[in-house]
């Protein structure tokens, strides 16, 4: 009885071990700059060079991301201002997912822009950590083109939206954005 409880025990312990590494390798998958580099240019249409040095600044900040969303955004401001974007969540062993992001600024803050965004996400672990608010503050000047980084935290999971746009828009805000599987035009 006890040699079959041993027996039982050793080839569970045995079993965990070997399959542990998939599930985590899953959850876990992260991309390399490289990975990152390459498809940055790819979707802003920069050649690898130029968004290398932006990829490489938050790679030496952040580390290596386990997902990224590909979409679009427009935004506008006067004093209160508002933006909304779209776009794809990517991650390794997952299909891709519509992810839609809204939210309200406040600041010295005037204009409009429209911007292509390539946001890093950091620690995601589970889709379900990405539907929440993620505060942040930012400093624009976009004058017809413009490239630019910030990061935001909340809960554990930190983003880093890279965004290069078109538009007349100056200034600086405290905002937030919220993410959610399902397009919501009310701003808050």
């Amino acid at each position: 009885m006890i040699r079959r409880k041993l027996i039982l025990g050793a080839a569970a312990t045995a079993f965990a071990f070997v399959t542990a590494p998939a599930f985590a390798e899953e959850d876990d998958a992260t991309y390399t700059a490289d990975e990152i580099t390459h498809a940055a240019a790819d979707f802003f249409g920069f050649t690898t060079e130029t968004i290398a040095k932006a990829v490489q600044h938050v790679f030496g900040d952040l580390g290596q991301p386990d997902a990224y969303i590909k979409g679009g955004e427009g935004s506008g401001a006067v004093v209160v201002g508002a933006r909304y974007g779209s776009g794809w969540l990517i991650r390794k062993n997952h299909d891709p997912k519509k992810v839609f992001w809204k939210g309200p600024s406040i600041g010295f803050d005037l204009g409009g822009n429209a911007s292509k965004c390539f946001t890093l996400v950091y620690n995601l672990k589970r889709e379900e950590r990405l539907y929440q608010r993620f505060p942040g503050v930012e400093g624009t000047f976009y004058f017809i083109a413009g490239v630019g980084v910030i990061y935001m935290r909340s809960g554990g999971v930190t983003l880093a939206p890279m965004r290069t746009g078109v538009g007349l828009r100056t200034g600086v805000n405290a905002q937030y954005q919220v993410y959610s599987e399902k397009r919501d035009w009310f701003p808050l």
